[in-house]
């Protein structure tokens, strides 16, 4: 049973996942905020349930020395983080096909978010990720 399908703008990118997905977090790492223009709410799965139906145009970036980032080369679509060696994948929770039945979570590296922007909600508010 497919829990989660994704996919960049044009479509060169597309994944399904079989196992559960968790509920979004909000990263306000300088380093997201950087490739996504903002802060970015990401979702994650077990490597061993997600698929990639198309990945004609994915190409990913070292974007640290623990962590590399996936993006569509055609359409510029930033969709993917994963830390090297782990058995999770995380992306975003916009590039997912609705209805989504997720819930927002938390927020990270609240000690990060950009001076442009408050942080007004209920969600728990961590200085690193949980």
């Amino acid at each position: 049973m497919i829990k989660a399908r994704g996919g960049c703008l044009c479509g060169g990118v597309s994944f399904e996942v079989k196992t559960p997905v968790r509920n979004v977090v909000f990263c306000h790492c300088k380093q997201c905020r950087t490739a996504h223009g903002n802060f970015i709410g990401y979702t994650q799965s077990q490597l061993d349930g997600f698929h990639f139906v198309s990945d004609a145009t994915l190409k990913w970036y070292a974007s640290s020395k623990f962590a590399t980032r996936g993006f569509c080369s055609e359409c510029g679509s930033n969709m993917f983080w994963q830390e090297k060696g782990s058995d999770t994948i995380n992306f975003t929770a916009g590039c997912l096909q609705e209805p989504t039945h997720l819930r927002s979570e938390s927020h990270i590296f609240v000690g990060s978010a950009g001076d442009y922007y408050q942080l007004n909600d209920e969600l728990p508010k961590y200085d690193k990720s949980d």
